[in-house]
């Protein structure tokens, strides 16, 4: 299978899961020649582009990778899926409802595959307590959490799209990462209805010019019924946690580590020895860790702590007719990137609580 990359930089991180899953690049596209001269020498013996069109257009392509900035993500898949190549596109989905839609429209039409790489899904933590949740051992998931503390004011000058897309809106603006694993836990659900406020703008970038809130939390029930509890602060002068989880149950909870030393831990009915007595989720690795991690572990450990690898495997494993062990295809990714889209007009109306629409239900 030919790939194409579409963002030079972020696509090398992707090499080993696309070569261990049998596929092979054979372009990369980026605006930067200084980026794309360095992948050229990363991947060898590929074609470069310039213009990501002109790369679909005659690079002979079955799928492509987009990382390139947010905003680009629908646009550029829509243009593959129209052509009826792959889409592996990098998080979130979209940055507007229209976008989603018109992103819906074309991989409904399209005899290709959409997937969205949302890859903290396949950290070792997340994989290990999607399959406690489904083994049974928190019982039924009344409450989740997810945190992304990670000051990023920095990084918005190197990458300035980060500076409108992620710190120049009000609410929940990069929202995967904390959605992707806690809807993969709770499986066949979706969020229904959002709330959102905001701490307040208390930091100006380099020219000035005020951030968004630096802390912005959205509330959400889910179909069953289900709370969740979504923090954003990419401002806050802090140390970075990155992202961070919690998960109760009718017989068990879940509380990932905050910083990098601290353990993940869990308490669950069966698991530990009594009712005060928490225990480290690495102890029950053994047992409960599924075989396609353990079969990669060394391999895996590339890129964010093996996500990558795993989020691309996937990818491919689907491509090839195989079942994917979490689905990500373009309703799960919409399930994802709507909440935190209508969390940006929940919170500019004071909290109100609004409706998350169905993608399944557009026409």
């Amino acid at each position: 299978m030919k790939i194409g990359v579409a963002g030079a930089r972020r696509g090398r991180t992707f090499r080993a899961g696309i070569e261990d899953g049998g596929a092979r690049v054979t372009a990369v596209c980026d605006v930067s020649e200084e980026a794309r001269s360095a992948a050229l020498d990363h991947w060898g013996d590929v074609a470069g582009y310039d213009d990501f069109e002109e790369m679909l257009d005659d690079a002979a392509l079955d799928a492509v990778i987009v990382a390139t900035p947010m905003h680009l993500h629908a646009p550029q898949a829509i243009l593959a899926l129209e052509r009826g190549i792959h889409v592996y596109s990098e998080v979130s989905a979209a940055v507007t409802v229209e976008q989603c839609q018109s992103l819906v429209a074309a991989a409904n039409d399209s005899s290709a595959t959409y997937w969205m790489g949302e890859n903290v899904i396949y950290t070792k933590h997340n994989v290990l307590i999607r399959t406690l949740v489904q083994g049974g051992y928190f019982g039924t998931v009344t409450y989740a959490e997810g945190e992304y503390l990670h000051e990023l004011k920095a990084l918005n000058e190197r990458t300035p799209w980060r500076r409108k897309w992620q710190t120049g809106i009000r609410g929940i603006t990069y929202p995967t990462h904390q959605l992707g694993p806690i809807l993969s836990w709770l499986e066949n659900d979706r969020i229904v209805r959002v709330c959102c406020e905001g701490s307040g703008s208390h930091f100006v970038d380099p020219r000035g010019e005020p951030y968004h809130d630096d802390t912005c939390v959205m509330l959400a029930k889910t179909e069953r019924g289900v709370l969740l509890k979504i923090r954003i602060d990419m401002i806050s002068v802090r140390p970075s946690v990155t992202c961070a989880y919690q998960l109760q149950g009718t017989k068990g909870v879940y509380e990932s580590g905050r910083s990098p030393s601290a353990p993940h831990r869990i308490w669950a009915s069966g698991l530990c020895e009594d009712e005060e007595t928490w225990r480290d989720l690495e102890e029950v690795e053994e047992s409960f860790l599924p075989d396609f991690w353990r079969a990669t572990t060394g391999r895996s450990e590339e890129g964010h702590g093996g996500s990558d690898y795993h989020a691309v495997r996937n990818f491919l494993r689907v491509l090839d007719g195989g079942e994917a062990w979490c689905p990500n295809g373009i309703h799960e990714a919409m399930d994802m990137t709507l909440p935190g889209l209508i969390s940006q007009e929940s919170i500019e109306k004071d909290g109100a609580w609004l409706k998350v629409p169905d993608s399944r239900h557009w026409t």
